[in-house]
């Protein structure tokens, strides 16, 4: 006896060096079992874990030995080995068959390694995990989803197509969007022209302009062309008999600027798209079966497509579509006697990553076109000095610049008394108003609410927009 007792304490104290060291370490791996105390026994795959019964006992036995492995170190002490993911039952008998205790042995995957590497990992980040059979249980909270995914994909380490995911993003999963568009159209077109005619009773002829019979006829009873269409036009005679001489000098020169800017806001869920459009739809015909001619619109104007993503805190992901289109006119075309418009679009794509309240721009989209053109009479216009009256000259310059600017924030609802909308204090006039007064709106005091202040306010003087 006394030397199975000691081949007994030589392996309890050989299970305990081999497992980790510490105090700690024989603390998670010593259980205490009471006599008739139904306990649950958690014990790691492939690892082991020393149970000391109250009582001596005689006799041990497994239910599930696929799940769990046991040996006895002594008369009080035993080796439990998790060997597979489960559930069984470890019983325990005394020298006279009596049961001592009943154990309930679940055994689950180890993860103590995955809960230190998620600690070093993402370490302010309050995270629970569980083991779920064979699998692993993630729930709380993190702050952005960034953080959520590269928990995931280190549980996927330790469980591969095992992971339950029960965390949740918390802070603002909202984003606002405030897109500026701007585009400056500048024209510059000059066009000088010469232009000669003769009459007499054997000759008559013209140049440039007054190449028609019209024009030629004007000229030479000392009227302007109507065939000319410039700005500016003057008209030189002289006559030697019954010969005349008209010279006509043409010039046109024009100048055009135009801007066009709008301003759209727009919020939505993270990970959600969100659309815009400032503009209309346009029905174009397009063929179908049969030879019947179907209809579909197509969207002009300024249009927005964007999907945010909030990666991490005030970090955010935009996946952004920009468009601005109008209808060209000048080329428009028919099909089948119907009349199919031209568009003029200019659009971009990016995806970029920037932090709430930050702005970044999207510039350089420069169109400019030039044409230059020179018109003269063969040989003639080759002629030094006097070749200027043979010789018209036509100069175009287009330019447009679009430049769009975008600022996202990260965004809550807000209690809607706190908003105030710019049609609050107007309100329809009275018919005394109306046809006494000659008030086409009355105004009134505006509501409590912190936004609605701005609206009591009385402008005395210009307010708005100024436009020189």
């Amino acid at each position: 006896m006394k030397i199975r007792s000691w081949i007994s304490a030589t392996l309890l104290g050989l299970s305990l060096v081999v497992s980790p060291v510490g105090d700690a370490a024989w603390a998670e791996t010593l259980r205490v079992v009471k006599k008739g105390t139904v306990e649950t026994l958690e014990v790691p795959v492939n690892r082991a874990i020393v149970v000391e019964s109250e009582e001596p006992f005689a006799e041990l036995s497994i239910a599930n030995a696929g799940i769990a492995d046991i040996s006895s170190l002594s008369d009080r002490t035993i080796y439990v080995l998790g060997k597979a993911p489960g559930l069984t039952t470890l019983t325990l008998f005394d020298g006279a068959g009596m049961l001592l205790a009943n154990v309930r042995v679940r055994v689950a995957p180890d993860i103590t390694e995955f809960k230190e590497r998620l600690r070093q990992i993402l370490p302010n980040e309050q995270i629970e995990v569980r083991t779920a059979n064979d699998g692993i249980v993630l729930s709380g909270t993190v702050s952005g989803s960034a953080k959520l995914a590269r928990a995931l994909e280190l549980a996927e380490r330790y469980a591969p197509d095992r992971v339950s995911n029960l965390m949740s993003v918390g802070g603002v999963q909202q984003v606002m969007l405030k897109v500026r568009f701007a585009e400056m159209n500048r024209s510059v077109a000059k066009n000088l022209s010469t232009s000669l005619g003769f009459g007499g009773s054997d000759v008559t002829a013209g140049f440039n302009t007054l190449n028609t019979q019209g024009a030629l006829s004007n000229a030479l009873a000392n009227n302007i062309p109507i065939a000319q269409a410039n700005t500016g036009a003057i008209l030189f005679g002289f006559g030697a008999g019954s010969t005349q001489v008209r010279l006509l000098l043409e010039a046109l020169e024009t100048k055009g600027l135009a801007r066009t800017l709008a301003e759209p806001n727009l919020s939505a869920l993270s990970g959600q798209q969100a659309t815009f459009l400032a503009g209309g739809e346009v029905p174009i015909p397009v063929p179908a079966d049969d030879g019947v001619v179907a209809i579909e619109y197509r969207a002009f104007g300024v249009e927005i497509d964007f999907i945010p993503r909030v990666v991490d805190g005030d970090l955010i992901n935009l996946e952004l579509g920009t468009a601005v289109s109008s209808i060209d006119t000048s080329s428009d075309f028919t099909i089948n006697g119907d009349s199919v418009p031209s568009f003029i679009t200019r659009q971009t794509s990016t995806t970029i990553e920037l932090r709430d309240g930050e702005s970044f721009a999207i510039a350089g989209l420069i169109q400019d076109d030039f044409t230059d053109l020179s018109n003269q009479v063969p040989w003639l216009g080759d002629v030094p000095v006097l070749g200027t009256l043979f010789r018209s000259a036509q100069y175009q310059r287009e330019q447009s610049e679009l430049v769009i600017i975008i600022t996202a924030h990260l965004v809550s609802p807000t209690r809607g008394e706190t908003l105030a909308l710019p049609t609050d204090r107007v309100k329809p006039p009275s018919e005394f108003d109306l046809f006494i007064n000659g008030r086409v709106a009355r105004t009134e005091r505006a509501g409590a609410g912190g936004a609605s202040e701005v609206a009591k306010q009385d402008f005395g003087s210009s307010y708005g927009y100024i436009l020189d």
